[in-house]
């Protein structure tokens, strides 16, 4: 008697199981920025998630492979926003866009943040996950060398060093005025001096 052959998942289940992947990541993503990596379990991730801790292993084989695809994701976003504001014609406004946006006040106070200053060190001891972002993290690069001032390398490597150590110190800073000097000090290092004056922040760019 031969074995009854699995149906292929229709589109409507597929479009499910993707949903519910989504709702995972988007969960842990949350949770990882808020306790870091190693303070959530998959429990945690699953009630956030609206879900049973049973269906986790249908969409990923363990928290390793799941803190990797989110921390993917997450600088995934950035780089591609990134990389789109930066074939603006007007490179300097286009910097100025991903800085500022990049070293508001009120979003750095935030989990919210960049996920290199949220969850860097819980990433750097991870392989995979160090992988996992190596693609959007040259892809950041990229967009900051088409914009900055000689369009070089190098000075995208520190630039993007600045805005990164300069979120990491001023979250840390009990001081609300040296929390802010540390953002002020980073613009100003990057910006143009015509384009160091304050400017509105333009709330679409992730980063």
């Amino acid at each position: 008697m031969t074995e009854p052959t699995q149906r292929p998942e229709g589109p409507k289940a597929e479009g499910r199981r993707a949903e519910t992947r989504e709702r995972i990541l988007t969960a842990a993503g949350h949770l990882f920025r808020e306790h870091g990596i190693d303070g959530v379990g998959v429990d945690a991730v699953m009630k956030e998630a609206g879900l049973t801790h049973g269906g986790f292993y249908l969409h990923f084989p363990s928290k390793e492979a799941l803190a990797a695809e989110v921390s993917h994701s997450l600088l995934e976003k950035a780089a591609t926003k990134w990389d789109e504001i930066s074939r603006s014609p007007d490179r300097d406004a286009a910097l100025e866009q991903i800085v500022r946006y990049y070293l508001d006040p009120a979003r750095v106070s935030t989990a919210n943040c960049c996920m290199l200053t949220t969850l860097g060190p819980d990433v750097a001891r991870r392989s995979a996950s160090r992988e996992a972002i190596g693609g959007a993290l040259r892809g950041m690069l990229d967009a900051l060398t088409r914009v900055l001032p000689g369009r070089k390398r190098q000075k995208a490597l520190a630039s993007l060093s600045t805005l990164v150590g300069a979120v990491m110190l001023s979250r840390m800073a009990d001081d609300p005025a040296l929390a802010e000097a540390f953002l002020d000090a980073a613009a100003a290092s990057i910006l143009p001096a015509r384009d160091r004056t304050k400017l509105p922040v333009n709330q679409d760019v992730p980063g």
